[in-house]
This record gives structure tokens, sequence and C-alpha cells, in this order.
């Protein structure tokens, strides 16, 4: 049975004074996971902020410990280009 993950990332941006400067750092990271991993990448959440984003990262894998292991290197990915912006993750499981 296939496995399907997903991936949420809170991102807070305290710094952001428009919508500019968040939807820079969004399709930044979007851009970056997509060409790294391979997965579905979407902001899921907190469109009305200026300074709170919630992206969600998509995976569909045969095995459900690939598509761990790749969700966890995404999270690391994007914890590693966020920094302190990323406030929370988490993975949910839909099979």
């Amino acid at each position: 049975m296939a496995a399907v993950g997903v991936l949420h990332l809170e991102l807070h941006l305290d710094y952001a004074t428009s919508i500019k400067d968040k939807r820079n750092v969004i399709r930044s990271l979007k851009a970056r996971l997509r060409d790294h991993f391979n997965v579905a990448v979407a902001e899921i959440g907190h469109h009305d902020s200026l300074t709170h984003g919630l992206v969600g990262v998509v995976t569909i894998a045969n095995d459900r410990v690939y598509a761990e292991g790749l969700l966890q290197k995404a999270e690391d990915e994007a914890a590693a280009l966020l920094g302190a912006t990323l406030v929370s993750s988490g993975v949910e499981w839909i099979e």
C-alpha cells in the first residue's frame, strides 16, 4: 500500500514588512524543496498574515520508510535555509 506523507512547515517572518517579503521567502523555499527532493510544495495557510506562513510538502511512495526519510531530509533542508524563521514542523500520514 502506498504511503502519503504531508510535512507542515510553520514560518514566522518577523522582519517582513510587505507581502512581497513573505512571498520571496516562501517562493525560494518551495523552489529549493521541489528541485532537491522532487516533492509537491504549496503555501497552505496564513494567507492573510504578513509575518506568518504555512507550507505543505507532500510525497507519495510505495515504502513508508523511504517517504519518512525523504520528508526528514526536506525538513532538515528547510531548517537550514530558514533558521529561526521555521518555528514548527510536523508530519501527517494519509493511508
